[in-house]
């Protein structure tokens, strides 16, 4: 996760504070008449001009004709009363020594640099903002910044401000974890520690028989060349223009009191947009009412598996095999998920009834990572089923993306009292968006909603407007066009390589979907060892045993949406020759 620059990336400046004239700056301050209107006029009214580095020199500011020093002064509007403080760094100019503010000034912001408070390429913020903060002459700042200038940390450019350049040479003090022996220094913050999951440079330590919850952040930052991870889109593909003309529309017609907290349900524009989606794509009839937005899949999984701990379901049954990742969510807020296998037709019904789980999650138009659409007669038993008493909860993670065979209604335009659907566009436009929706049966929607509300108060309120304005201008759909040419294309290309580069692999659910799952019914090795040795030659793919609970054959799961057919295929030639000298060592 990229660190957020300290210092405000919001801030603008007109002009770069680095280097202009700040001699003196720890005289005592010279008299002044009181502050007036005319210090808050226009660059063309009070008689500034550009400097050679494209910076602004005030000649009507504090510095002209006087000590620009460390002098406080009252700036009418400027803080609060009493002493004055900013919120960069939490500085207060009382803490500086008497005749020295613009040297502390710097020395703070110098460490902060050093210790990545404030990040290499980030903004300061304006002199004359932060001087109005701190309730001290304009001056003072500029003197600090031009220190800073002079070390080579900062620099003016023009009008995008002054911008750190570079860090102290002895760069970024050590990340100290909690207890580790000492406290931080009075006045400092303290500095967050390493994240969690580990950055593993190579496929050794990252495929192991029990995946952590950080696997996939580890394997996200792991480098490779190509990443052939399932559940990724043609990022590359992403709408921007469509999305932008919609931002603008959005942003024209958007009152202000709509900038305010929402309904945590979501805005009643994405809410009635997904209702007409999921009837034209998905069959399904809906009110309006009936939807909550959510944070994608993911977070629907993790509230209603709160929810349905509430009601009493401590095990939520899961397909075998299944996404490890929604295991992971569904176990850790409800329980147990017993495995319950899945054949050629689906969800076997019969294990699911011995299993004693009153709930279950499917993927039932493309099983994952199978690819299995679940039969009609498995359908009635699973729906006899949920008749009977039980709580069915539907992934239909990416039920649009179809290429060799009919559609395939969802199961909750059958039997919509006994299923929560779950569905997104992380697979239709990108995961980042992090937006996606849950239709729950009537006695579990206000548990729902209040999980929402407890968890976020709702997504934010302009990008669900956006996507609305997609939905309803046919923008989507045409989308999903484009997508479906192009995965087809690489589909083709996936399918065409493993027959070519991987002998004796048997493919499942290449009809439809983003991934292709390959078996090796006479395997001999290991998948965990496939995907190491595929890894350490830059290839990322799935080993199948992450998905599974119970032993099986290896197998890997391939992603090719992502890549063009000529990566596609070279991954998977990678792959191959990583087989072939695996086979041959064993």
């Amino acid at each position: 996760m990229d660190r957020s620059k300290s210092g405000g990336t919001d801030w603008t400046e007109t002009a770069g504070d680095a280097g202009r004239a700040g001699a003196g700056a720890d005289r005592p301050p010279a008299s002044r008449p009181p502050a007036s209107r005319a210090d808050a006029r226009s660059p063309r009214e009070d008689g500034s001009r550009t400097g050679p580095d494209g910076s602004r020199e005030d000649g009507s500011g504090e510095g002209a004709g006087r000590a620009p020093g460390d002098a406080r002064r009252d700036v009418p509007g400027a803080g609060t009363a009493g002493d004055g403080g900013a919120d960069f760094l939490q500085l207060r100019a009382q803490e500086a020594p008497r005749g020295g503010l613009s040297g502390w000034l710097a020395a703070r912001m110098r460490q902060a640099i050093a210790d990545g408070r404030i990040a290499v390429g980030s903004r300061l913020p304006p002199s004359r903002v932060l001087a109005a903060e701190l309730r001290v002459s304009r001056g003072a700042v500029t003197e600090a910044y031009r220190r800073l200038a002079d070390d080579g940390h900062v620099a003016g450019r023009g009008r995008a401000g002054t911008v750190v350049v570079a860090a102290p040479a002895a760069g970024r003090a050590p990340l100290r974890e909690p207890g580790a022996g000492g406290r931080p220094p009075a006045g400092r913050a303290c500095v967050p520690p390493v994240p969690p999951y580990p950055r593993v440079p190579t496929g050794a330590g990252l495929f192991t028989p029990e995946p952590g919850t950080e696997v996939f952040e580890a394997l996200r930052s792991a480098p490779a060349r190509i990443d052939l991870s399932p559940g990724v889109p043609d990022l590359g593909a992403f709408p921007r223009a469509a999305w932008l003309r919609a931002e603008r529309e959005v942003l024209g017609a958007t009152g202000a009191g709509s900038l305010g907290y929402g309904d945590p349900r979501g805005t009643p524009e994405l809410r009635r947009a997904v209702v007409d989606w999921l009837a034209r794509y998905r069959g399904i009839a809906a009110d309006p009412e009936d939807v909550v937005v959510v944070s994608g899949t993911a977070q629907a999984l993790t509230l209603l598996g709160q929810v349905l701990a509430g009601y009493g379901h401590g095990a939520i049954a899961v397909e075998e095999p299944g996404s490890l990742g929604a295991r992971q969510h569904l176990r850790r807020v409800a329980g147990a998920t017993p495995p319950v296998p899945v054949d050629g037709e689906g969800l076997r019904v019969d294990a699911l009834r011995a299993c004693g789980a009153g709930a279950v999650l499917v993927t039932p138009a493309h099983q994952f990572p199978t690819g299995v659409v679940l039969s009609g007669a498995r359908r009635r038993e699973l729906m006899e089923w949920a008749a009977g008493g039980g709580l069915i909860v539907e992934d239909d993670y990416d039920a649009e993306h179809r290429y060799d065979r009919a559609p395939v209604a969802a199961l909750k335009a059958a039997l919509p009292e006994r299923v929560c659907y779950a569905g997104s566009v992380s697979k239709v436009l990108a995961p980042a968006l992090r937006t996606g929706w849950v239709l729950a049966p009537r006695p579990y929607h206000e548990a729902l909603v209040e999980a929402k509300r407890f968890a976020d108060l709702g997504n934010p309120a302009l990008p669900q407007l956006v996507l609305a304005r997609l939905m309803e201008s046919g923008a989507l759909e045409r989308q999903l066009r484009v997508l479906r040419q192009r995965h087809r294309r690489r589909r083709d290309a996936m399918t065409a390589a493993v027959a070519a580069h991987l002998p004796g692999a048997v493919v499942h659910g290449a009809a439809a979907g983003l991934h292709l799952t390959v078996a090796f019914p006479e395997g001999g090795f290991r998948d965990l060892d496939l995907a190491t040795a595929s890894l350490d030659r830059g290839i990322k793919v799935h080993p199948l045993s992450w998905h599974r609970q119970r032993p099986g054959p290896p197998g890997l799961v391939l992603g090719y949406a992502g890549n063009t057919p000529d990566l596609v295929t070279e991954a998977v030639a990678t792959v191959g020759a990583a087989l072939a000298e695996l086979s041959a060592g064993a």
